[in-house]
């Protein structure tokens, strides 16, 4: 397989979660497919076997390292790297999106300002993060991030 096809793959594979996540937030497949593991250890198996390959066994530039700026981007001029760092970014970008999903269920805010909020974060990640905390703090529901009854504002 190459790096072109796999870094195809891990793209195309997060693409249904984020459809059911925006389409049938209610639906069970969604609670199935989504709110499980499935795609946090599909996804974390690929970045954790590359990150493997990456340190153990050299499929990766040299001087890659966490210390510094320089060792960072020696990862990334690898494609084994961009891999690492991409399927990352998709495995936490999900999480976000499927946690911003149960919390918006649970507070019982409109899909219809949510929606927006997912769609920023399967594109720019954070920023959709501070767009649901927006939504949240404008309908006077804060800021926390407690998920029981202990919700403190």
């Amino acid at each position: 397989m190459t790096w072109e096809l796999l870094f195809t793959l891990i793209n195309a594979v997060v693409v249904p979660a984020w459809l059911l996540l925006f389409l049938g937030p209610t639906w069970r497949t969604t609670q199935i497919v989504v709110h499980s593991g499935i795609y946090p250890l599909a996804l974390g198996s690929i970045y954790a076997i590359c990150l493997i390959a990456s340190l153990f066994f050299g499929v990766s530039s040299d001087g890659v390292g966490f210390t510094s700026i320089a060792g960072v981007s020696a990862l990334f001029d690898h494609p084994n790297g961009v891999i690492i760092g991409w399927s990352h970014y998709l495995v936490f970008d999900l999480f976000v999106g499927a946690w911003i999903g149960r919390d918006a269920m649970r507070r019982g805010l409109p899909h219809l300002a949510v929606a927006p909020c997912l769609i920023a974060t399967f594109i720019f990640g954070p920023v959709g993060l501070l767009a649901y905390m927006l939504v949240r703090f404008s309908r006077g529901q804060g800021i926390s991030l407690f998920e029981t009854g202990q919700d403190e504002r």
